[in-house]
């Protein structure tokens, strides 16, 4: 139940927390604050979707999404080379041990 609670629970605030950094990062590049909410948001419920109908790992959809040189990889490698999948799992380990 514990892991759960980590992963369910606390996760609805860190997917909370991606959203808000996803609508700040499109207010810089542009879009106002109402229309970057709302793509935000429908991003995520479009990427939970991908994984929930499909039934595929998530890496899959990923690499369907990413082409050599492209936008895509270029923004998952910045993302990763400041720690943005070890910060989360961090964050729901860290969670848990609190529970």
């Amino acid at each position: 139940m514990d892991a759960s609670t980590a992963l369910g629970a606390c996760g609805i605030a860190f997917a909370l927390r991606f959203i808000r950094a996803a609508i700040q990062g499109g207010i810089e590049i542009g879009f106002d604050a109402k229309t970057a909410e709302l793509v935000a948001a429908q991003t995520v419920k479009g990427a939970a979707s991908l994984v929930l109908e499909r039934k595929r790992h998530p890496e899959r959809e990923i690499d369907l999404v990413t082409t050599p040189r492209g936008c895509t990889i270029a923004g998952l490698n910045e993302m990763e080379h400041h720690g943005f999948s070890s910060a989360l799992i961090k964050g729901i380990v860290t969670s848990f041990e609190k529970i």
